[in-house]
């Protein structure tokens, strides 16, 4: 077995820091520009062609800038996308057979931060291996990256890709049964903003439209789905049926009803997977997180479909969907990804299928919630000093098998280490709230006394 690369600045979803700061200083980026070009020119493409878009932070268009110059600087050639979403970078360089994609964007986080991912020619993000391989050419300072000048690179204007991604959300909408009831919308001062108006001119019921007017630093600020309360404040009290909320990039969505209540990625899986089959689309089955609820998998149980699990992220779901042969899948945070319109995360899409599939079903929105009855649920972080020595710990290992034999047919247990924080987090799910706790006890118990043994 091949021995998995290491990754030093590379996160769950690209290079992320401060502006201004760390990696996200204009020489960071225009070098990682440069690293990407010639990680694609080293796969064999002469003149790689990369599409480039961004988010509305103030630091953005400066990282782009310089981005695109290190893109350039290494030989390759930079198509300016503009403000976009994330998946419409993705869309551009998979219908134009570009050679790859980056985005300019730090999601859900604050305005003073920014990140930089990139898509291989697809528009799926790269591989582990794969970032691992463009730091190797960061960090080396001797990596060839100045390409001579007659063989520089250029920028070009990318607005009418940017216009054919509108088109194409546009033509996703198509017809949709009903748009007789008031809807709100969140653009979380982000990437979408420019999109959802134009893309919401024809709903018949009303639409009232919020953060949608960016400044630079009011991005994800107490809107978007990291805030999704202010939404279901403002649907309330307009007496609007359902709100849409999405992230800085837009590759997120969540919904809340109107009572305020939250429709999270796993309801939408439920109705949309629904739908799917109904129109034989669906694939094998449906993918979720380990982190999905139970109720999912039974509810979907009901009308044949399979759930296929996988590890937290994106790129997990993505992966498990292409192996599987499922054509719909996401995670409760609101990344939904549906392969016959998108090869990554697209909240614009994943909201506007939500709309078609409950017409098409006859869905009552303000029951969903109701019916999409969560099995309990707990949660628990143990703090240790050296994570995979307690994970393991044959104590450890014995009490997970007492877990699972406990909980075998009625509930599930996960012991997962944290990516960031010195913590083993204890995950328990069943139909009854006695074994789940008791499970976890077990757990705790067991995480307790390993780290006693090995002081």
């Amino acid at each position: 077995m091949a021995e998995e690369k290491k990754r030093r600045f590379f996160g769950t979803d690209g290079v992320r820091d401060i502006a201004n700061s760390g990696m996200m200083r204009p020489e960071s980026a225009m070098k990682l520009g440069a690293a990407y070009a010639l990680f694609l020119r080293g796969r064999g493409t002469g003149r790689p062609v990369i599409a480039v878009g961004r988010d509305t932070r103030r630091s953005g268009e400066m990282l782009q800038s310089a981005l695109m110059s290190g893109i350039a600087s290494a030989g390759g050639s930079a198509v300016d996308l503009g403000v976009i979403p994330t998946p419409g970078v993705s869309s551009v360089a998979s219908r134009n057979k570009f050679d790859g994609g980056a985005v300019i964007s730090a999601s859900h986080n604050p305005a003073e931060y920014n990140g930089i991912k990139f898509l291989d020619k697809d528009g799926f993000k790269l591989t582990d291996d794969d970032e691992a391989d463009i730091e190797a050419i960061f960090l080396n300072e001797d990596g060839g990256r100045f390409a001579a000048p007659e063989a520089i690179g250029g920028v070009s204007d990318g607005s009418a890709y940017r216009a054919q991604y509108a088109d194409r959300l546009r033509q996703v909408v198509g017809e949709i049964e009903d748009t007789s009831y008031p809807i709100v919308i969140d653009a979380a001062n982000g990437a979408a903003s420019d999109f959802v108006e134009p893309l919401f001119a024809q709903w018949r019921g009303g639409v009232t439209f919020m953060a949608n007017r960016p400044d630079g630093l009011n991005i994800n600020k107490n809107v978007g789905v990291t805030h999704i309360g202010t939404l279901a404040s403002e649907v309330v009290r307009g007496g609007a049926a359902l709100g849409i909320a999405y992230d800085g990039d837009t590759d997120r969505v969540l919904l809340c009803d109107s009572r305020g209540r939250t429709l999270d990625g796993d309801i939408m899986l439920w109705v949309i997977g629904r739908w799917f089959a109904k129109r034989g689309v669906l694939g094998a089955g449906v993918t979720a997180t380990v982190m999905s609820n139970m109720v999912l998998e039974d509810l979907l149980a009901e009308d044949g479909i399979k759930v296929f699990r996988c590890p937290v992220g994106d790129r997990y779901v993505l992966d498990t969907m292409r192996r599987e042969g499922a054509r719909i899948g996401g995670e409760q945070s609101g990344h939904i990804i549906a392969l016959e319109y998108a090869n990554t995360g697209d909240g614009l899409c994943a909201g506007i299928l939500f709309l078609k599939a409950v017409a098409e079903l006859g869905e009552d929105i303000s029951t969903l919630a109701d019916r999409f009855e969560r099995y309990p649920q707990v949660l628990r972080n143990m703090r240790v000093d050296d994570k995979d020595r307690i994970m393991t710990s044959p104590l450890v290992g014995a009490a997970a098998e007492e877990a699972e034999r406990l909980l075998k047919g009625r509930g599930r247990m996960l012991l997962r280490p944290s990516g960031t924080e010195p913590l083993i987090r204890i995950f328990a799910e069943s139909r009854d709230a006695g074994l789940m706790n008791q499970a976890a006890d077990i757990m705790e118990a067991a995480i307790k006394k390993a780290v006693e043994n090995h002081g």
